[in-house]
């Protein structure tokens, strides 16, 4: 048990890490998709906010049903500076939610059932 142990906090630190620290370095410039989406089109400034003018397919798209979300565009209720904070947030969910469904499904395995072994 206590390798497993071991082994299961030392995924959990580094899982922990990876999400909280080295998210700091991501480029904070538009993804591929964002990019190829824009081609064609000029962003100009108005008083309401930025202005799509031209074809490009982004003039068309509007905000994802998530938005309003407390870890939506990878913050924590869209506060700068907090992309490690909600890489955290992610994993302990993520954690928890798979625990969990691990859990209810070990029970749900016939009692006294064993993997029979033909040696």
């Amino acid at each position: 048990m206590t390798g497993r142990r071991g082994f299961l906090l030392g995924f959990l630190l580094v899982a922990l890490l990876v999400a909280g620290g080295l998210s700091s370095f991501a480029s904070s410039s538009p993804d591929g998709l964002d990019t190829v989406t824009l081609h064609g089109c000029t962003v100009t400034e108005t008083a309401g906010g930025e202005q799509l003018d031209g074809t490009c397919i982004a003039r068309n798209a509007g905000e994802h049903a998530t938005a309003g979300s407390p870890l939506a565009d990878y913050a924590v209720f869209g506060g700068e500076g907090t992309v490690g904070l909600a890489g955290v947030v992610g994993v302990l969910v993520t954690l928890v939610l798979a625990g969990g469904l691990f859990r209810v499904l070990r029970r749900r395995s016939p009692a006294g059932s064993a993997p029979s072994r033909d040696d």
